[in-house]
């Protein structure tokens, strides 16, 4: 039986933080999963938004460097692991070498929006340009399903009738409806549940679609106080699995020596003073 890591939604922005990436790639390289999925969205790409186009934030955005940005926290990510691996070297020893799969998310899927808009643009851009595979990934095309030890993996799973996200259902229902093992991103939330079968079997669902630091604008400062981080599923077989949620927060205590709210109050000033992380701060000294 394996062990599987689970990256939600990074929705990287040229001005957002990335230093979760470091803490991640370090705790990847201390647990040593036999898998990792990024289930898509880790790039905003949010200079092809076309929700903000015509609005005032959407001025100075730039595709070039939206994807300089996903780069940049891709190699921010993988760097722990990588100098992991040449330290095996130096050393003789075996290689970490975990299986990377990455469901890419409708936000890397901005890409081909843009190209099917304008067939000029074909050959010009792609998602080839955000390198994916070139750092190792096993990708899927957005909404292609990937089964690994019986759970389905996708960025998220639609309704066949309709082709939409199954969306504000609780995770019972959409264990009926999906009707397999299934973990998906795309909401920024953190739903679990199992669905006990008639054969003594079971199955199991997940939505888990936060794993950033920064607050998304449009939500408004009500509701980007969801859960934030990692999952790791322990002995994973046949659609089953035990399940540990790793915050943001744990990740930031054990490689940083503090609360993650008060990493961003004294590193990022700006951005935690417009942030949920504030709140945090300010309940904890209530």
């Amino acid at each position: 039986m394996r062990t599987h890591i689970v990256i939600p939604d990074c929705q990287v922005t040229p001005d957002s933080p990335q230093d979760h990436l470091t803490w991640i790639g370090e705790y990847i390289v201390e647990q040593k999963p036999d898998v990792i999925v990024c289930i898509g969205d880790f790039a905003d790409m949010e200079a092809l938004s076309s929700f903000d186009r015509g609005k005032r934030q959407f001025e100075g955005r730039r595709y070039i460097r939206d994807v300089d940005a996903g780069r940049t926290a891709m190699m921010r990510l993988l760097k722990p692991m990588n100098d992991y691996n040449e330290k095996q070297v130096r050393q003789h020893e075996k290689k970490y070498r975990p299986e990377m799969h990455m469901t890419l998310g409708n936000h890397e899927y901005r890409i081909q929006r843009a190209i099917d808009s304008q067939a000029e643009l074909d050959g010009v851009m792609g998602v080839m340009d955000l390198g994916y595979e070139d750092f190792g990934w096993q990708v899927y095309p957005f909404l292609d399903v990937v089964t690994i030890d019986g759970v389905a993996y996708s960025h998220y799973f639609a309704n066949p009738q309709s082709g939409r996200p199954y969306g504000g259902q609780s995770i019972d229902t959409r264990l009926k409806n999906i009707g397999f093992s299934f973990t998906m991103g795309h909401q920024q939330t953190l739903m679990t549940g199992q669905r006990f079968l008639n054969n003594g079997s079971r199955i199991r669902g997940l939505v888990a679609g936060a794993c950033y630091l920064h607050d998304e604008d449009y939500r408004g400062s009500q509701s980007n106080s969801e859960w934030r981080g990692i999952i790791v599923k322990h002995e994973v077989r046949h659609g089953q699995y035990d399940l540990m949620e790793v915050s943001l927060d744990f990740l930031c205590r054990k490689y940083e020596g503090c609360h993650v709210w008060e990493f961003m109050r004294d590193k990022y000033p700006d951005i935690f003073a417009a942030s949920s992380w504030m709140q945090h701060d300010a309940m904890r000294n209530a």
